[in-house]
């Protein structure tokens, strides 16, 4: 919903649910200068017991905006109910909304806005309904137009935003994203005990349960049919988790040194606990600043975020419009998610990534991503 004040602006937030339980959101605000006119009321066209669309307007430096809600008005009796007055002012304009439902949620809603050439005045009064369904007309608009009139025109002005995207507003048309569907390897035998396990340790192979977990994986991704592409860390989980997808999509896989974990340095092998107990100091400075690294020459965390945005820059260009299985680690898959939301190093220990767990997301033609799901382990249970 827009927020309208005299001199502030109205965000239009459009919101999209794919199948699987992934949702992207996306906002869009409009500001008004400093200088704006002042904003009237917002005017209900209702009928008796309905309900009807609430116009707001607002001027800004150089011309004038509105932004309108079209509604059909509905009534629990039997009088006749006006139509709903979507514009305000004289010589006004108004704005459609549009809804539409998407496969396994809820929909986007958009807003069109359409400037007029004229200033905004106040805000025009409705025309109410009578007891008896009569209708009572109230002062004639600035300009001489009787409200009836001035309402059909406004009706007329919304239809015509609605029909036609106003340039600004409507999505372009990038093309299919590139879609990195995120696995985490399958267990290893360091994986239930929480050991630091990075790149520069024992690089330890699968155990029963991850290679169980990485055929249910499998099953799952084979059912969606959508995988063109595997990509995997040269790390031995990685790649045996990676080889056991491959033979049930048909698919080979390409190994980027890129999507590696991060070195933790004298820290593999290890337990929280026992990094606590051995190297205190250097664990609350790793905590507390990205650039801080392990203990004897481990990868800090801003390192490992600088390789995986080349990575992933790298792979986006190489599989525009595919959508590719991307095997990796904890850190690497927290990061590209993390980068994606636009959000601060230390959301990386607010994540809890699963063995063998699927995240997605989609990179666009013109920068922008999408988190489409995260830490799904459905196929697991």
């Amino acid at each position: 919903m827009p927020a309208d004040a005299p001199g502030g602006s109205g965000a239009a937030v459009r919101t999209s649910a794919a199948a699987g339980g992934a949702t992207a959101v996306a906002g869009e605000a409009a500001a008004t200068s400093a200088s704006a006119a002042h904003v009237g009321p917002a005017v209900p066209a209702a009928g008796p017991g309905g309900s009807g669309a609430a116009v707001r307007t607002s001027a800004a430096a150089g011309g004038a905006a509105a932004v309108a809600g079209e509604a059909a008005a509905t009534s629990a009796c039997a009088a006749h109910v006006g139509p709903a007055v979507p514009a305000a002012g004289p010589g006004g304009s108004g704005a459609a909304v549009r809804t539409s439902a998407a496969a396994g949620g809820a929909a986007a809603v958009a807003g069109e806005a359409a400037a007029t050439s004229a200033p905004v005045g106040p805000a025009a009064p409705a025309t109410s309904v009578g007891p008896a369904g009569s209708a009572t007309s109230a002062a004639p608009a600035p300009g001489g137009q009787p409200p009836a009139v001035k309402a059909a025109a406004d009706v007329r002005a919304a239809r015509a935003v609605r029909d036609v995207p106003a340039a600004g507003w409507a999505p372009a048309d990038m093309g299919a994203p590139a879609t990195f569907v995120l696995l985490r390897h399958g267990e290893t035998p360091l994986t239930p005990q929480k050991r630091f396990s990075g790149s520069g340790g024992s690089d330890p192979s699968l155990s029963g349960a991850g290679r169980e977990q990485a055929e249910r994986v499998a099953a799952a991704l084979a059912r969606r049919g959508t995988i063109q592409a595997i990509v995997a860390s040269p790390l031995a989980r990685t790649r045996e988790t990676a080889a056991i997808v491959a033979a049930r999509l048909g698919l080979d896989v390409t190994i980027d040194d890129g999507l590696r974990e991060t070195d933790f340095g004298a820290w593999e092998g290890l337990t929280f606990g026992e990094v606590r107990e051995r190297h205190p100091q250097d664990l609350d400075a790793w905590l507390a600043d990205p650039e801080a690294a392990p203990s004897g020459g481990g990868e800090s965390f801003a390192a490992t975020a600088a390789r995986i945005a080349v990575t992933r820059d790298r792979l986006v260009a190489a599989h525009a419009g595919r959508t590719v299985l991307l095997v990796s680690h904890v850190t690497p898959i927290k990061t590209l998610l993390r980068l994606a939301l636009g959000a601060p190093p230390e959301s990386l220990f607010r994540m809890e990534l699963s063995a063998a767990s699927l995240s997605a997301v989609a990179y666009y033609a013109d920068g922008n991503a999408s988190v489409r799901l995260f830490n799904d382990t459905s196929h697991l249970r």
